[in-house]
């Protein structure tokens, strides 16, 4: 995951350095949000003191926020795939932010949580031939990484549901 990171976190300096501000904003919440993600799921650290969990989650508030800006940016800025794109993410973490919460639940529907997962990642591997198809290389390239990152992490995110159900 290291390396996904160092890759992605040059990406976002790209998108600081050369895109639009709704790029740059954009990419520095996604990165935000998949490092709290990792924090909160245990690979880099285990704290789960009050202190921590309230600092993630007004970061995370913080990385919403932003990304919320972003989209509107899009909007404003016609760039529909990008502001798909964003919407789409956003569902794939509410989806895991529900997962870590709640793994009881996912546990007893894994059918159609595993569905929802599917729908969603179908949509942004669509996104990233649409990026292909218009040429814009770098849009594609950056978003495949991404679907990297974040199956990696539900991937983690599964094992830590797995953990904590055969701990219950």
């Amino acid at each position: 995951m290291a390396a996904i990171f160092t890759l992605l976190a040059f990406n976002t300096t790209v998108f600081l350095a050369s895109g639009t501000a709704s790029e740059a904003l954009d990419s520095i919440a996604w990165l935000t949000l998949l490092a709290l993600f990792e924090l909160e799921t245990g690979r880099i650290g285990r704290q789960r003191e009050g202190r921590f969990i309230a600092a993630i989650r007004a970061i995370r508030l913080a990385a919403v926020a932003a990304l919320v800006a972003a989209m509107i940016g899009y909007v404003y800025e016609e760039e529909w795939l990008d502001a798909l794109n964003v919407g789409l993410w956003c569902a794939v973490v509410a989806l895991l932010e529900f997962e870590v919460r709640r793994p009881d639940a996912v546990m007893r529907n894994r059918s159609t949580f595993a569905a929802a997962a599917i729908v969603l990642y179908a949509g942004l591997i669509a996104l990233v031939a649409a990026w292909l198809w218009r040429g814009e290389w770098f849009e594609a390239y950056d978003a495949a990484l991404w679907l990297v990152a974040f199956a990696t992490l539900e991937m983690d995110v599964l094992g830590f549901i797995r953990k904590h159900h055969l701990a219950a």
